[in-house]
C-alpha cells in the first residue's frame, strides 16, 4: 500500500502474442513506486509530458511502455531545431522484443535531446522519468498541455489493456 491508501501490484495475462504486463490499481496511482508521477501529464501513445518553469517541456515514455516493450537497446530522436506536430512520430525505441515509434505529445521545436542515450539506451529501463528523458521542447501552443492526460486517466487507459 501506499501512503495514500492506494493499492498497487502488477499481475501478467497471456495473450496470443505472448505475455503483456498490466496494472491494476485500488484507490489511485501510486505515488510511491512512482508508476505515474501525478506531476506529469501523459498521452495516449504512452509518451510522458513534465512542464518546466522556463515554458519549455521534457518528455519520454513511460514506465508501462518501456516495460512492455523490454530491454530497450536503441533509439532514434528527433534532431535539435526540428519541428514537431502533436500526433505525429518523431523517433523510435527498439528493444529486444519490437521497435515503437515515439509520438510528439505537442506542437514545438526540439532544443535539446538526451545525447547520453546513444551510448546507454537502457536507462530508459532504468529511469524512464529520470536519465531516460528523451527530449526537450519549446512548444508552440502552450494551452496544449492542459489537454493531455492527468495520471489516473493515463491510468484507466493502461488497465484497458
Amino acid at each position: 500500500m501506499c501512503a495514500a491508501g492506494c493499492a498497487f501490484h502488477w499481475y501478467r495475462e497471456s495473450e496470443q502474442a505472448g505475455e503483456v504486463g498490466r496494472i491494476e490499481f485500488g484507490q489511485g496511482v501510486d505515488k510511491e513506486d512512482g508508476m505515474y508521477p501525478e506531476e506529469l501529464r501523459y498521452t495516449a501513445e504512452h509518451e510522458w509530458v513534465r512542464s518546466e518553469a522556463d515554458g519549455t517541456v521534457v518528455f519520454g515514455i513511460t514506465s508501462f511502455a518501456q516495460e512492455a516493450l523490454g530491454d530497450i537497446v536503441y533509439v532514434t530522436m528527433p534532431a535539435v531545431g526540428e519541428s514537431l506536430a502533436a500526433g505525429a512520430a518523431c523517433g523510435e525505441v527498439e528493444s529486444t522484443k519490437s521497435v515503437s515509434e515515439i509520438y510528439s505529445p505537442l506542437d514545438g521545436v526540439v532544443i535539446s535531446r538526451n545525447e547520453a542515450l546513444d551510448s546507454t539506451p537502457e536507462s530508459i529501463n532504468s529511469s524512464p522519468y529520470g536519465a531516460g528523458w528523451l527530449v526537450t521542447m519549446a512548444p508552440s501552443d502552450p494551452a496544449q498541455f492542459a489537454n493531455l492526460l492527468s495520471a489516473a486517466q493515463y491510468a484507466e487507459i493502461t488497465l484497458k489493456g
